[in-house]
């Protein structure tokens, strides 16, 4: 499936599967033994969206795995629940320090202002599609989930004017904020995430924090048509000495997906073009930044991150960035 200039989605089309997909990795982990977050919302909401495949994946109703032969949702939902469980600490840890505004970029699923206990004057704004947010809203309504913080669903994409959308919202520009950009910037061009960073920069009061997912792919590609269609789910790590290992990798997970009922074409969701490091781009703005890698992260839940091609785990270059402005 191919991006273009000004395409929108829902929950169960384009960059919408991947959120379906996060939240039911989320579910998947909360079901888990030793679970290491508790998402208790994102199975009833992967429900709701209606994707066979993916409800499964929540209710661990999918096959069993090993490291040796996996078919690549274990490691996605270990890797989504570590990255969960950053962005949960990062959120806490803002409002512990004093922080009262919060906005979801991209939220898609995410469900952090109904789960986290979260003080109870925070105002916080969700940011997506429209169809993303009402579904949500609507979905949530309907199950009687209910909040104790105050929370306001902007629809809106991040590619247009998204802050005067979030101004009329009620947001104070005059207020330390924290931004929550959890697996986006992969999904935004070059130049779209430049001008997202420029424009959280210039809504941050001093004080303000943003946390977000780097992706350090090295040398991800094009694989064959059908090997393509998971090539923005599990990420692939290629080289001139691998690639038909990995080729042939992707291609057995491709099929084993699509044996099991997906069948929507992921290809091309994620844009590869050269971007600039957001920690370096941030500091040029003011902001210092501490990064933690995937493979920490991993070692600090009690987990494993392979990183090797056969699995097509390259999470491993992958980090995760919290930026403070003082």
């Amino acid at each position: 499936m191919q991006r273009w200039d000004n395409d929108d989605w829902d929950l169960s089309s384009s960059v919408g599967v991947t959120a379906t997909m996060t939240a039911a990795a989320r579910a998947a982990a909360t079901n888990a033994p030793g679970a290491i977050i508790n998402d208790y919302l994102a199975e009833p909401l992967v429900r709701a969206v209606g994707i066979d495949f993916f409800t499964r994946w929540a209710a661990r109703q999918l096959p069993s795995e090993s490291d040796d032969a996996g078919l690549g949702w274990q490691p996605m939902t270990n890797a989504l629940a570590v990255r969960t469980r950053y962005f949960d600490d990062f959120l806490l840890d803002a409002c512990a320090a004093g922080i009262r505004q919060v906005v979801l970029l991209a939220s898609g699923l995410d469900t952090r202002g109904y789960r986290l206990a979260l003080p109870k004057d925070t105002m916080l704004f969700d940011i997506d599609q429209p169809r993303v947010v009402a579904f949500k809203d609507a979905t949530l309504s309907n199950l009687g989930i209910a909040t104790s913080i105050q929370i306001r669903y902007v629809g809106i994409d991040l590619r247009k004017a998204w802050d005067a959308a979030l101004r009329q919202a009620g947001f104070n520009v005059a207020q330390p904020t924290a931004w929550v950009a959890e697996g986006l910037l992969a999904y935004l061009p070059s130049g779209a995430q430049d001008r997202l960073l420029d424009t959280i920069t210039a809504l941050s009061a001093n004080g303000s924090r943003l946390a977000a997912e780097v992706f350090r792919v090295r040398n991800m590609t094009a694989l064959s048509d059908t090997a393509a269609n998971v090539g923005t789910v599990v990420f692939v790590d290629v080289d001139d000495t691998a690639s038909e290992q990995v080729r042939n990798r992707a291609r057995q997970i491709a099929e084993q997906w699509q044996s099991f009922g997906l069948n929507i074409d992921m290809k091309g969701l994620a844009y590869q073009d050269d971007r600039s490091d957001l920690a370096r781009y941030l500091r040029r703005q003011g902001w210092t930044s501490t990064t933690a890698s995937m493979s920490d992260l991993f070692a600090a839940s009690g987990l494993t991150l392979r990183g090797d091609q056969r699995s097509g785990d390259a999470f491993a270059d992958n980090y995760l960035c919290t930026s403070f402005r003082p």
